[in-house]
């Protein structure tokens, strides 16, 4: 499915109109569209640790939801499938209850460092883990210490890149020390060297 032609409502088509977007914006909606994820999503989405869940409640205000986990607890199943396992946090349930009266969600990916963002729209399925034990144990993170209270299931109808436009790199401490790791161990050598050579002169 073509994501702009899901996204773009009469109402925005009229601010595209009127700000001057809708020519090069009707043509997006066009476009032809890969049936379901390629290999530069999958790949991607399998390397998060974290993104962002938008869904509607009942009252119809969005509410939007942090996610998190080790890289990959957001798993690939198939081309038009991701699921992941539901943690236990602060029992607030309200992604997950405002799912029981609206399917329709957005995800939203990012990777800071690389200034790249993803988005979704799908349908999401809670999948109790007692009705599924071999699809939790597909979805479980290795080593991952964590409580599993569902499964969450999202058919993912269509999706699209955004622009690196406006996006600050942020890096996580893992990737900061990774970065860093020869430069420290060059000072590590180097500060041996000095103890060896403050040790000979001491010696002489």
């Amino acid at each position: 499915m073509n994501y702009e032609r899901l996204a773009f409502t009469d109402a925005i088509k009229k601010l595209q109109e009127t700000h001057g977007s809708r020519v090069a914006y009707a043509k997006m909606e066009q476009g032809d569209r890969t049936d379901g994820l390629t290999e530069a999503e999958m790949g991607f989405i399998s390397s998060r640790d974290s993104f962002y869940l938008g869904s509607i409640g009942e009252n119809g205000y969005p509410y939007i939801q942090h996610r998190g986990g080790p890289k990959g607890f957001l798993v690939v199943l198939d081309s038009h499938t991701l699921g992941m396992v539901d943690f236990s946090g602060n029992k607030q349930y309200i992604s997950v209850g405002n799912v029981l009266t609206n399917p329709r969600v957005s995800l939203f990916l990012m990777d800071y460092p690389l200034r790249a963002r993803l988005k979704m729209y799908a349908r999401m399925e809670i999948v109790e883990i007692a009705d599924d034990p071999e699809l939790y144990r597909r979805l479980t993170p290795g080593d991952y210490k964590y409580k599993g209270e569902r499964i969450l299931l999202f058919s993912v109808e269509a999706y699209s890149w955004n622009c690196p436009q406006h996006i600050t790199p942020r890096y996580s401490v893992g990737e900061i020390e990774a970065a860093f790791a020869e430069r420290n161990a060059y000072v590590n050598r180097l500060e041996e060297e000095v103890m060896q050579l403050r040790a000979l002169l001491k010696v002489g």
